[in-house]
């Protein structure tokens, strides 16, 4: 089954190459979606994929690359429809991305 999550990670988790790294893993995984710096320190990822690929990567962000110190994560169940980045990410061919600031 495809399932949407919306994730939210806080701690030491910018600057420390958690959007690459979070990319790498998800396109691994063969995931669409994003992540993304926010302005309060925390980082968004938004990912849609096979249920058991999507928990496969929040396992991962529970702990993050070597540098990073994730101190909680906080995961939203989201509807395919919800999702608020590029719609053209569902095709097919879609990638994971690293966006700009939000």
């Amino acid at each position: 089954m495809v399932i949407s999550r919306k994730i939210f990670i806080s701690g030491r988790v910018q600057g420390v190459f958690f959007r690459e790294s979070t990319r790498q893993k998800a396109d691994d995984l063969k995931l669409q979606g994003g992540v993304r710096n926010l302005n309060d320190g925390r980082v968004e990822v938004q990912v849609t994929g096979q249920e058991e690929r999507v928990q496969r990567l929040i396992k991962w962000l529970k702990m993050g690359p070597k540098f990073a110190k994730v101190s909680t994560i906080e995961v939203i169940e989201m509807d395919v429809s919800e999702r608020t980045d590029d719609p053209s990410a569902l095709q097919q061919n879609a990638v994971f991305d690293v966006w700009s600031t939000k």
